[in-house]
């Protein structure tokens, strides 16, 4: 039983498996000048957090980093100098701790890679780094946002009222995608894997659904679909292995925004399809504290509300670790602090 002054956090000391995850107590800090003092409440995964913990992040991640980089909390205490935010307020948490807007054009610095992150009791961070929470969400649907919701809003900035999207699978990207597109007025064709996830994809909105295992070649069906135009927008979360058929369903001029690389880096890219679809293939990095903050308001307006899989305890994180790499999910896997 901790005590009052003290706090709970996972520390990652050896990566290869979840297994590598200890827990620590420690003093409650004070927040310096500039700073808030959270209470974190709830954190999200993502596969970039599996990536981690498994050891096979791109960036070198240091011996006793804290993981997650998502979650939502209450202000606890300011430091000197802090007006963003007052005792109370429910904020979340920019994925980028100090990506505030603009272009991106340099590596920002990243949560567990530069400094700890979110899976802890207590954290004190920069206030520029926070937002306000949408006021109808809960701690738990909140804690989605950072990752998964900004990533899908900014894989769809330019979509208009009347557009034609393309979602791929039912992970966290991709069922952000469906409801941002549907507030944003577009048409959506969604694609998954077995009729139970096709109709809560239907539910969620999606006008059609593909089954891309049956129709292998569903960029031709999204072609049939839409009367041989092909779609505005595409999300493609897989990589190599589903760009070929995102690029058949592209329309000439579109969007394809390049968002990860869940079915494997592997494969080949067929150069002159691409060059003829005369689209733009965007690569998307997440988002600053602005996207973050304008994906708040249209979820606010239009009272949006993140698909939610399954809740863990902050005692249950390692189970809801091993649970989340089955990658049998529809929605996200939250962890209760």
């Amino acid at each position: 039983m901790k005590t009052k002054d003290k706090f709970r956090a996972y520390r990652l000391e050896r990566l290869g498996s979840v297994e590598g995850l200890d827990i620590a107590e420690h003093n409650i800090p004070s927040p310096g000048v500039g700073e808030v003092l959270v209470r974190v409440r709830a954190s999200s995964l993502n596969f970039r957090d599996l990536i981690i913990v498994n050891g096979m992040y791109p960036w070198p991640v240091a011996p006793g980093r804290v993981p997650l980089s998502d979650a939502a909390g209450e202000v606890e205490a300011v430091g000197e100098g802090v007006s963003r935010f007052k005792v109370g307020d429910r904020v979340v948490n920019s994925f980028f701790p100090n990506w505030f807007g603009g272009s991106f054009n340099t590596m920002p610095e990243q949560y567990v890679v530069d400094r700890d992150g979110w899976l802890t009791e207590y954290k004190v961070v920069n206030a520029e780094a926070l937002a306000n929470m949408p006021a109808h969400l809960t701690f738990e649907e909140a804690a989605t946002l950072s990752c998964a919701g900004v990533t899908a809003w900014s894989a769809l900035l330019g979509t208009r009222a009347g557009d034609t999207v393309l979602t791929q699978g039912t992970g966290g990207v991709s069922l952000f995608a469906v409801q941002i597109a549907k507030a944003l007025g577009a048409r959506v064709i969604a694609t998954t894997s077995t009729p139970e996830k096709a109709q809560r994809l239907r539910e969620l909105g999606a006008d059609e659904v593909i089954d891309y295992r049956a129709t292998v070649a569903w960029g031709d069906k999204v072609r049939t679909l839409t009367d041989g135009r092909g779609v505005d927008r595409v999300v493609d979360v897989g990589g190599p292995d589903t760009l070929v058929q995102s690029v058949k369903a592209i329309a000439y001029g579109g969007q394809v925004s390049l968002v990860g690389i869940l079915a494997g880096a592997a494969g080949a890219i067929d150069f002159m399809s691409m060059f003829m679809s005369h689209a733009t293939f965007q690569p998307i990095t997440t988002g600053s504290r602005r996207d973050l903050e304008d994906l708040a308001r249209l979820m606010a307006q239009h009272e949006v509300r993140p698909v939610i899989d399954s809740v863990y305890s902050f005692d249950e994180a390692k189970a809801a670790l091993s649970y989340f790499a089955n990658r049998q999910l529809f929605g996200k896997v939250v962890v209760r602090h």
